[in-house]
C-alpha cells in the first residue's frame, strides 16, 4: 500500500485542486471524513483554542500539539497535514519535530518562518526570521523524514511585514532547500495570490479566511478560481471551529433565555445533532461490532 505522504503527493499534484477542510478535534475530524474529503489540514489555531482555551499567540507546545495530531491520525483515514508552527526551535528541533509528527502518523508536515512566539497568520505584529536560517531547517526536515514522500510544507509569512517580492524570494528559497510544497500566508489580494502561484516552482497552498472576518485579510475566492491561478491546494482552517462555537453561542443563548429565564421546557432539534446521529457520527457501530467479536455481546 503506498505511503500516506505519497498518497498526499499525489492528491496535491492532481490538476484539479486539493481543498482541505481544517480539523482540531475528534468531532470536525470525523465530520470531515463522512463529508468525502480525502484528505484535511490540523488548523494549529483550532487546536489551540479549543484544546488549551488560548488564541494562537505560541501557548501551544510540541507536545499538546503532537498528542492531539496523533489522536486525530488514530479516529480517522484522513490524510493530515499538521501545523508544527515554527518547528519548535532551531533546525535541530526540527529535525525531531519531523520524525515525531511522521511517526503519528501524518502524511505531511508545514511550519513556517516566523519569529517565535508566533502569531496566526492573520494577526498584526508578525515578524519572520532571516531566510537562510529557515533554509537550514527546510534542509534538516528532509533529511530527518523516514519515508522520502512525507511531505514538507514551507511556509512563508513575509508577504505582509516584508512584502510579496520577498515571500516569492523565500519561497523559492525553501523550495531549493528541498520543501514539496510552499504556502504563502496571508496575501491580500488575488493579483497577489496569483504573482505567488506563478513565481514559484512547488505547489502552492493558500487559505481561504471563511469563518475569519476580522481585519483585512486574504480576499474570498472559490477554489476554481483559485485554481485558475495556479493554486494547488487551499485550506480552510477556522471553518468547521468558527462554525462550532457559533453553534455553542446560539443553543447556550436559547438555554438562558427559554430554561433559565422562562422556565420552560423547550425542544430544539435545529440547534443539536439527535443523540442517535452522534453516537454515529463517533464509531459506534464499530464499537458494537467490536463488542460483538470479542464479549459475545
Amino acid at each position: 500500500m503506498e505511503s500516506k505522504g505519497r498518497q498526499f503527493k499525489q492528491l496535491v499534484n492532481a490538476p484539479e485542486i486539493l481543498v482541505q477542510p481544517g480539523i482540531y478535534d475528534g468531532y470536525s475530524a470525523r465530520f470531515a471524513q463522512r463529508a468525502g474529503f480525502k484528505t484535511a489540514s490540523i488548523s494549529g489555531a483550532g487546536v489551540s483554542e479549543s484544546r488549551l482555551g488560548w488564541a494562537d499567540r505560541g501557548i501551544m507546545t510540541l507536545e499538546d500539539n503532537l498528542a492531539n495530531a496523533r489522536r486525530l491520525a488514530d479516529c480517522t483515514d484522513l490524510l493530515l497535514r499538521a501545523d508544527a508552527d515554527t518547528g519548535y526551535g532551531n533546525a535541530i528541533n526540527v529535525y525531531f519535530t519531523v520524525r515525531a509528527f511522521e511517526k503519528a502518523g501524518m502524511a505531511a508536515l508545514m511550519f513556517e518562518d516566523q519569529v517565535w512566539p508566533k502569531r496566526c497568520g492573520h494577526m498584526a505584529g508578525k515578524s519572520v526570521i532571516p531566510a537562510e536560517e529557515m533554509v537550514q531547517k527546510v534542509k534538516a526536515a528532509v533529511d530527518a523524514r523516514r519515508d522520502p514522500d512525507f511531505v514538507i510544507v514551507s511556509r512563508t509569512d513575509a508577504a505582509g511585514p516584508l512584502g510579496v517580492d520577498e515571500a516569492i524570494r523565500r519561497l523559492n528559497l525553501y523550495a531549493e532547500a528541498g520543501a514539496d510544497c510552499l504556502y504563502a500566508d496571508a496575501l491580500l489580494s488575488k493579483e497577489d495570490i496569483a504573482k505567488v502561484a506563478k513565481g514559484v516552482p512547488k505547489p502552492l497552498i493558500v487559505n481561504m479566511g471563511l469563518g475569519m472576518r476580522s481585519r483585512k485579510t486574504t480576499p474570498l475566492m472559490t477554489p476554481k478560481a483559485l485554481q485558475a491561478l495556479g493554486v494547488a491546494a487551499v485550506s480552510y482552517p477556522r471553518l468547521l471551529s468558527t462554525a462550532a462555537l457559533k453553534g455553542m453561542m446560539n443553543a447556550m443563548a436559547v438555554f438562558k433565555e427559554e430554561v433559565l429565564e422562562k422556565d420552560r421546557v423547550v425542544d430544539r432539534p435545529d440547534l443539536l445533532v439527535s443523540f442517535d446521529e452522534l453516537n454515529e457520527l463517533m464509531g459506534m457501530a464499530e464499537l458494537d461490532g467490536l463488542e460483538r467479536r470479542f464479549l459475545g455481546g
